[in-house]
């Protein structure tokens, strides 16, 4: 079982051109702006939602098939956001409308990884011959039961992932500026609740999508801490003492 995405998942794209930037940036070689340049055209052309709502999560379609020729579909998921923190590509209401569309995903200290909503594209998960969700409304909102016809589908349809909230305060800041610092940072400041759960002071991987919201998966995840952490240094502009250095902890 797992999240039909197959074609071209909105993430990826921007993982590419990001790296093409990189690539441009410390070669000498031209190649890689324009390679960069074709995929920002390609990508405004089939991402950009035509109804305001941010960007299509995933072109689908099956191998070899051009993104032309795939669909695209209508759920809507945090992976849009790396399109604001990654790059500086989209107009600003483009990015402004990926921020409205991935605030329904918020919860205390995570984000759910897929809006509990009907969509037009179906979004089908099959397991062993079995269809384990219902495709026109595939949010799961708990993160429970068997492994394989429960767990494994709620993974990436419903369930919030701690990692990718504090990524939602950064695009606050990149999109509207100072402005939207005292706002970003009270949002991110949600993790305190988690870390007093579970286990103590940590931030767990998972959350079920539903209230209350019971931390899943594993209690003290290094990706969820390291993100919060991030964004929060970024938000409050601190110099870390020793920072870059590995320090003895008595």
């Amino acid at each position: 079982a797992g999240t039909p995405r197959q074609g071209y998942p909105v993430e990826i794209q921007v993982l590419w051109i990001h790296a093409l930037g990189v690539m441009a940036r410390l070669t000498a070689k031209k190649t890689y702006g324009e390679w960069q340049r074709k995929a920002i055209r390609s990508f405004q052309r089939f991402f950009i939602r035509k109804d305001g709502h941010g960007l299509c999560d995933c072109l689908h379609g099956d191998a070899g098939q051009t993104a032309e020729n795939s669909v695209p579909d209508d759920a809507i998921r945090p992976n849009q956001l790396l399109a604001v923190t990654l790059c500086d590509f989209l107009p600003h209401d483009i990015a402004v409308s990926i921020l409205d569309a991935c605030n329904s995903l918020m919860i205390p200290g995570g984000n759910r990884s897929l809006d509990d909503a009907d969509v037009i594209v179906e979004q089908p998960v099959w397991g062993d011959g079995r269809l384990l969700n219902n495709p026109s409304h595939p949010y799961i909102g708990r993160y429970e039961g068997d492994e394989d016809t429960r767990r494994k589908p709620a993974y990436h349809n419903g369930t919030a992932w701690g990692w990718t909230m504090p990524m939602f305060c950064e695009a606050m800041l990149k999109v509207y500026g100072d402005s939207a610092r005292d706002a970003a940072r009270c949002l991110l400041e949600t993790v305190a609740i988690p870390m007093q759960k579970g286990c103590l002071g940590h931030i767990p991987e998972i959350y079920d999508g539903d209230a209350p919201h019971r931390g899943r998966g594993c209690p003290a995840q290094a990706w969820s801490v390291s993100e919060a952490f991030r964004v929060w240094k970024l938000l409050n502009d601190t110099q870390i003492p020793n920072e870059g250095k590995i320090t003895k902890i008595q």
